[in-house]
């Protein structure tokens, strides 16, 4: 039987695609844009008849009927992420969360850890030899796809075919469904004053030749619109997005001095407008990996000049990062903060920076603060912390003391709070 053939036998429609899942299996789902909405909707229709199955998935995008405090019993979300689909159920309680890095999430699918019953993906039609590429999210689900009982595409013409080790062969699939609708685009945040001041001090530091990891958000896009003037930037990434299309469409990026997989843009995730997912399409330039290996420090860390640019909410006098939860209401999740952290520090001449604006609620607290709020979920710690900016400044903490750290987070606060801080800091013997 060729190809086609194959390919003929094993399309169906999503409904009965639906009978693949047990009760009690855990369905594997891919990051953001990777999620497959004709299978999600069916699994949303048919919950009632299922029992104990839970989805889970790094951020969903689309609030699907199956997000149901009612019928829990019988389809439930189980988050490694929480986004704005997820997030209200996971600050009510009623949604579960992984804690995790995501480098390390394809190993805890591998090792049994994490179930991964059933795949459901979206996928790029089939080429010529068979293939179907996960060009939009390989992520953890490439690991789900070599441990899962069942695998089901949801073949869209719109998903690019990336290159890369992000492929499925159709004798590895369990079942296709054809959809033709436009992916989900995601445009770039709003960037007011505070971001752009925030994206100028950044830019300043990042050196032509330098190798960019560049994390969701206003801060992380201001300071992607502050380098079209930079040289033969390069790309080792988690998510790719229009902010660097941006660079390469003025010339910043050329990947020319990559000192790792040199003319070769690297990331495990696409996020973004339709002109972005036309790019990766059979991009010669482009590779979408696994998350063990885009996010691996030790990997990242063989580009030189690694930079990684992430925001967070809050952050201590000892340089630990709060970007994950509200006190103890969670918020987003660890993601590939920590992991590119870890790899700017390794890197040679790499730096990490950390960037958040001085203040919350209107200017009415500060997101400097003695000690971070009761519950807070750190995740980068006092221990990997290197650059924090704000719009008022640059605090590089790498190798300082806990005196010296205090002094230079107080000095880059908000001044309607300096001087509040600084007695705070005294109180605690940290001045």
């Amino acid at each position: 039987m060729n190809h086609l053939e194959h390919y003929t036998q094993k399309t169906c429609t999503a409904t009965d695609a639906i009978a693949l899942v047990r009760d009690g299996d855990t369905i594997i789902v891919p990051t953001g844009v990777g999620e497959p909405p004709a299978l999600l909707t069916a699994l949303s229709d048919q919950r009632r008849s299922l029992h104990g199955v839970v989805v889970s998935q790094i951020l969903p995008l689309r609030k699907f009927d199956y997000f149901d405090e009612t019928t829990l019993d019988h389809v439930r979300h189980s988050a490694y992420f929480f986004g704005g689909a997820s997030r209200p159920g996971g600050q009510a309680g009623w949604i579960d969360f992984v804690p995790a890095y995501f480098s390390e999430l394809p190993q805890l699918i591998e090792r049994g850890l994490t179930p991964a019953d059933v795949v459901f993906t979206l996928a790029s039609p089939m080429d010529e030899h068979g293939y179907f590429s996960l060009a939009l999210a390989p992520d953890y689900t490439m690991a789900a796809v070599k441990k899962a009982r069942a695998i089901v595409l949801e073949v869209n013409p719109n998903v690019p075919f990336a290159f890369g080790p992000c492929h499925v062969h159709i004798s590895q699939v369990s079942a296709l469904v054809e959809s033709q609708d436009p992916l989900l685009e995601v445009g770039l945040p709003e960037i007011g004053p505070v971001q752009e001041a925030i994206g100028k001090y950044v830019a300043e530091l990042i050196d032509d030749g330098s190798t960019l990891q560049i994390g969701y958000g206003g801060i992380p896009d201001a300071v992607v619109m502050q380098l079209k003037h930079k040289h033969d930037l390069g790309i080792h990434t988690e998510m790719i997005g229009d902010g660097i299309l941006t660079l390469l469409e003025a010339g910043a990026v050329t990947n020319r001095k990559k000192t790792f997989m040199p003319g070769k843009m690297v990331a495990t995730f696409g996020l973004g407008s339709q002109k972005l997912y036309r790019f990766m399409h059979r991009n010669p330039a482009l590779e979408m990996h696994p998350v063990e290996f885009t996010n691996d420090p030790y990997i990242a860390a063989q580009n030189d000049r690694l930079i990684a640019i992430n925001a967070t909410m809050q952050i201590d006098m000892l340089g630990q990062c709060g970007s994950e939860s509200l006190g103890t209401l969670p918020y987003s999740g660890t993601g590939g903060q920590v992991d590119f952290v870890r790899a700017a520090n390794r890197s040679r001449d790499g730096k990490a920076f950390i960037v958040l604006p001085s203040t919350a609620k209107g200017g009415s607290i500060s997101r400097i603060v003695p000690t971070l709020t009761p519950g807070t979920h750190v995740t980068t710690s006092k221990n990997d912390i290197n650059y924090v900016v704000t719009e008022y400044g640059v605090a590089q903490l790498r190798g300082k003391s806990a005196h010296q750290r205090c002094d230079a987070l107080i000095n880059i606060a908000h001044p309607d709070f300096r001087g509040e801080l600084r007695e705070q800091a005294r109180a605690l013997k940290l001045r």
